[in-house]
């Protein structure tokens, strides 16, 4: 099968925003009596910190400053949580986060800034407040609604009265707030094409779709490719799946998945001596590897999928649904840096989660949620906003760390090396995850120069070939990119 993904992903460093944490439009005018909670309150607390699309749009220049040529938004439409995977009208980006008219400008902005924009959207359950389930809790069985569901009796209980009244309707993990939709009523199915294309239309860049797996029906995503690539052929489809995918990613359905089976190696091996294991999850397992097993875990993911997928999949430390890296490594910083570094030089499109690039550290949802801290940003130079400036720099500077071949070199307890190759020119990347240093001996043979040039860190050059050997010496914790001259 043909499998083309759109070209300008293999070349995007995403930009994870949960909206409402991230920053408060100067412009916005909400109605009089709205009452937000103070910014920097604890997500513990959920509620509303009102950040909105404006102050997006006011920090795009921030974002390209960074490096960043793409943002992941997790959901905008009209919703009651701060999470808004409870939508209760997909046609309508939510006034608390400045309406259409927000998502406007921020897409006019974005675009002339090269900035795409990917919105999430969530098609397997709603809202309490989806006007066809509204229906139904006025009318019971008499809505015309009825088979938008799966309603098991009624009366509903959408607000149970106790832990012992169960949902009596299909419900995403049995959520009362989370209706499950019925795609193979084609009422359902239609609206939610008409809802991608839409906004695909109004000049979106592409579709995150949440818990993508839930709905069991390829010939609805197989459809929604074809409604997306009618209106634009080089919108980007992808999926949270947490786990291997391949039944998805054969070229008729999504362009990727977020990419969860990279996350667990790279943080077991180049964090693989402070790895906070009070989190684990079923799909991504934490627990020490050498660079042997790190090895094994990249090769057989990268040998699942075709190339054009591995290049366009997108590659996340973390998200609004896990802890963040610092935090899953014990803020061992130079871990982390280690992580980062190997994400911006693999294949795939790596996404930056908001506030990691000024060190934000906290445990999994809702705590991983929290709100920008600016003052920390705009006040104070943060050293990790430096180093994501120098790593997604040098990731853009390089074609071979963005779509050259892979291959890892060598790999013996707690020393790595790999290369990219693309048209002549070769990288090496190697890295110690040790506390010692190590001297790596490898055949130049197997490389194709005899002299490179060091890009990571930055100085000088390095005279590679002795005796038929290229060497690397590496001090404890850290990493050599090369380029071949």
């Amino acid at each position: 099968m043909n499998i083309q993904t759109p070209n300008w992903v293999k070349h995007a460093i995403f930009y994870q925003i949960f909206p409402d944490r991230f920053r408060r439009g100067a412009q916005i005018q909400h109605p009089k009596g709205i009452q937000f909670k103070p910014w920097g309150t604890p997500p513990s607390e959920q509620g509303f910190q009102g950040g909105d699309l404006f102050g997006v749009a006011e920090k795009l220049d921030y974002l390209k400053d960074l490096g960043i040529n793409a943002i992941y938004l997790n959901p905008i439409f009209s919703a009651a949580s701060n999470h808004r995977y409870n939508t209760y009208d997909y046609m309508k980006v939510d006034p608390l986060l400045g309406g259409d008219p927000a998502l406007r400008l921020l897409l006019d902005e974005a675009h002339k800034r090269d900035i795409k924009i990917v919105l999430d959207l969530v098609p397997n359950h709603c809202g309490r407040g989806f006007w066809p389930f509204h229906h139904i809790l006025e009318n019971n069985g008499n809505s015309p609604y009825i088979d938008w569901f799966t309603i098991n009796e009624f009366p509903l209980h959408p607000y149970p009265s106790s832990k012992e009244q169960k949902p009596n309707y299909t419900c995403w993990w049995n959520f009362e707030s989370l209706p499950k939709l019925n795609v193979y009523n084609t009422g359902v199915r239609d609206y939610l094409l008409n809802v991608a294309r839409h906004w695909l239309e109004f000049g979106i860049d592409g579709w995150r779709l949440d818990v993508a797996e839930d709905i069991k029906d390829d010939s609805f995503w197989r459809e929604f490719r074809q409604v997306v690539k009618n209106v634009n052929p080089e919108a980007y489809i992808v999926a949270e799946i947490w786990h291997e995918a391949v039944h998805w990613l054969q070229g008729d359905m999504f362009d990727a998945v977020m990419n969860y089976p990279i996350t667990g190696p790279i943080y077991n091996f180049f964090g693989r001596n402070t790895l906070n294991t009070s989190w684990n999850h079923t799909d991504l397992k934490l627990g020490a590897i050498d660079a042997a097993g790190f090895k094994s875990a990249i090769e057989t993911l990268f040998n699942r999928y075709a190339w054009e997928i591995n290049y366009s999949q997108m590659n996340m430390l973390d998200s609004h649904d896990m802890p963040r890296g610092m935090w899953l490594l014990k803020n061992n910083e130079a871990a982390f840096k280690l992580a980062v570094l190997c994400q911006m030089t693999m294949p795939g499109a790596p996404c930056v989660y908001y506030g990691d690039e000024v060190g934000l550290s906290a445990g999994g949802d809702p705590d991983c949620r929290e709100a920008f801290p600016w003052e920390r940003a705009e006040q104070v130079e943060h050293p990790f906003h430096e180093f994501y400036k120098q790593v997604i720099a040098l990731r853009k500077a390089i074609p071979a760390l963005r779509t050259g071949d892979f291959a890892i070199q060598y790999a013996v307890g707690e020393g790595l090396v790999y290369s990219r190759r693309l048209e002549g020119r070769e990288v090496i990347a190697a890295f110690n995850t040790g506390n010692k240093k190590i001297s790596i001996q490898l055949n130049a043979a197997d490389f194709s120069a005899n002299t490179y040039r060091t890009r990571w860190p930055k100085y000088g050059q390095f005279e590679s070939v002795i005796d038929a050997r290229l060497i690397i010496e590496l001090p404890e914790q850290s990493a050599l990119v090369l380029e071949s001259q």
